[in-house]
């Protein structure tokens, strides 16, 4: 029996070494090491294949996101809508600009936020909507641009974990004002080490984002506004500018990986699979199921028990987290995205956001389990997990 890690950057890393190499040996050889050809050149090559107008590297998903919401001028009590089922850094940016984070409850199905949730959150103080293509599916962006257009608001997405992915054709990141990338060497476009971009159509909010990411410097040593200094250096994009090529491979790797899993999983009645919207393409970042139950014991909280009764919510995750202990010892390892909603951290205690009743987030907190899913898992690890899976829930 192997160990099977829930991911395995050196498989991926091993099938284009020379390629790599070659051209990080080529940026250390130019001595141009900040910006210049090799930034500009990725830069040019993401934004045609989102399909936008423009690309502003710089230092992190999570700086992506800070400059975004940066451009708009965004006020002291404006309100963004965002969804507490995320990684931290989509609403620790709303609070850093001065602006605050509106927490709507997630869809059962998609664990993307609930778009009629947004429509009812929307008040006279929402200046923005930031969705989160969460685990590599995309939202209905066709309704979501709607909403944003009907109430005159601004729409970033937060495209981290969604590189690649697409609704009715369209590339997530090109339908809002602004998309957001993290290149973290976990997501499905990873460079070695951080780095971020923002994608954008509009020629004043480009100007705006790589002023502000220049200390705020529309020309050298002239600074108009206070900034930061948020670039991707040279190293990460000609690396990235590499991947790029490999990337729909490596997606289309993600989707054989993940119908094996419905395929294989589809039977187990404790499991609840991820759902596909036939509207969307997902690039499958996570392979992300929710665990019902072990002992048949039904999935549905109330939200009067969530208010009112955490018991129930705890006796769910006590099944996922023994679902996953067993399989640690079947050598499955998994992870767990997120155990806490954002509206539960700590921080939220005292940091200013505001939500109403948020039953379905709460629960799936608790249940969600994610398999190993990377370029490069073979037939024969993924079956072990399928029947590691079967063995254990007895099925």
């Amino acid at each position: 029996m192997r160990s099977i890690p829930p991911l395995d950057l050196t498989r991926q890393y091993r099938t284009i070494q020379s390629e790599i190499e070659a051209a990080v040996h080529g940026v250390l050889s130019s001595g141009r090491y900040i910006g210049g050809d090799e930034v500009q050149a990725f830069e040019q090559a993401f934004a045609a294949y989102i399909g936008t107008d423009h690309c502003l590297g710089c230092n992190s998903g999570t700086d992506a996101l800070y400059l975004a919401l940066r451009a708009i001028d965004l006020q002291p009590g404006d309100e963004v809508i965002t969804t507490p089922f995320t990684f931290f850094a989509t609403s620790e940016v709303i609070n850093r600009v001065g602006a605050i984070p509106i927490f709507v409850d997630i869809d059962a199905d998609s664990l993307n936020f609930d778009l009629d949730q947004v429509e009812s959150a929307i008040s006279p103080q929402t200046r923005a909507i930031v969705p989160v293509h969460l685990f590599g599916h995309p939202l209905d962006m066709s309704r979501l641009t709607k909403i944003a257009q009907d109430h005159g608001l601004f729409l970033i997405e937060d495209c981290a974990q969604a590189i690649g992915a697409d609704w009715n054709g369209q590339k997530v990141g090109g339908f809002g004002d602004m998309g957001c990338f993290s290149f973290f060497p976990t997501k499905n476009l990873g460079a070695c080490g951080d780095g971020g971009a923002v994608v954008t159509s509009r020629p004043d909010l480009a100007r705006r984002i790589r002023q502000l990411r220049e200390h705020g410097s529309p020309q050298r040593y002239y600074h108009t506004e206070l900034g930061l200094n948020s670039r991707l250096d040279a190293i990460q994009a000609c690396i990235l500018r590499v991947k790029l090529n490999y990337l729909d491979q490596w997606n289309r790797d993600r989707c054989r990986i993940a119908d094996r899993y419905q395929s294989g999983l589809g039977h187990l009645s404790d499991l609840q699979l991820p759902q596909k919207n036939p509207q969307g393409s997902s690039v499958w970042h996570q392979y992300t199921l929710r665990v019902k139950s072990l002992r048949g014991k039904s999935s549905r909280v109330t939200e009067e028990a969530t208010q009112n009764d955490r018991s129930g919510l705890q006796a769910k995750q006590n099944d996922r987290d023994e679902l996953k202990a067993k399989l640690a010892t079947f050598g499955v390892q998994t992870m767990i995205y997120y155990p806490v909603p954002l509206h539960l951290q700590e921080v939220y205690q005292t940091s200013p956001c505001r939500f109403s009743s948020l039953p379905v987030v709460e629960q799936v907190a608790q249940e969600v389990l994610s398999l190993p899913m990377f370029p490069g898992l073979s037939v024969e690890e993924q079956d072990q997990v399928i029947q590691s899976l079967q063995t254990i829930l007895g099925e």
